[in-house]
């Protein structure tokens, strides 16, 4: 089972290519959206990676993968720039769940 990378920037698919992990680049919306079903059709994948920032782009199709897929493990990274959580969010999740202040 591998893992496969879709990135809007060229520097976290390298990054990403050099711990072994195969990706590609897209930008538009209609890109992803085929790219995505490509990865859910091969056999061989197991882990999705994509950046937030396209991950937002088609967010219905992801948000219906994360929900309905059951072969294969979907993934949000965020790119180099940082994340569009705030710095402190697992930190809140901690303190909401479990009521431990950290």
């Amino acid at each position: 089972m591998r893992m496969y990378l879709i990135s809007d920037n060229i520097d976290t698919c390298m990054g990403m290519r050099l711990a072994g992990i195969e990706g590609v680049v897209l930008h538009e919306r209609e890109e992803v959206v085929a790219a995505v079903r490509r990865v859910v059709e091969d056999p061989a994948v197991g882990i999705l990676l994509i950046t937030e920032k396209l991950a937002e782009l088609c967010h219905d199709v992801i948000d219906d993968l994360k929900l309905n897929q059951k072969k294969m493990l979907v993934v949000e990274v965020p790119d180099r720039h940082g994340g569009s959580r705030a710095t402190d969010a697992l930190e809140r999740y901690v303190n909401e769940a479990i009521g431990v202040k950290m």
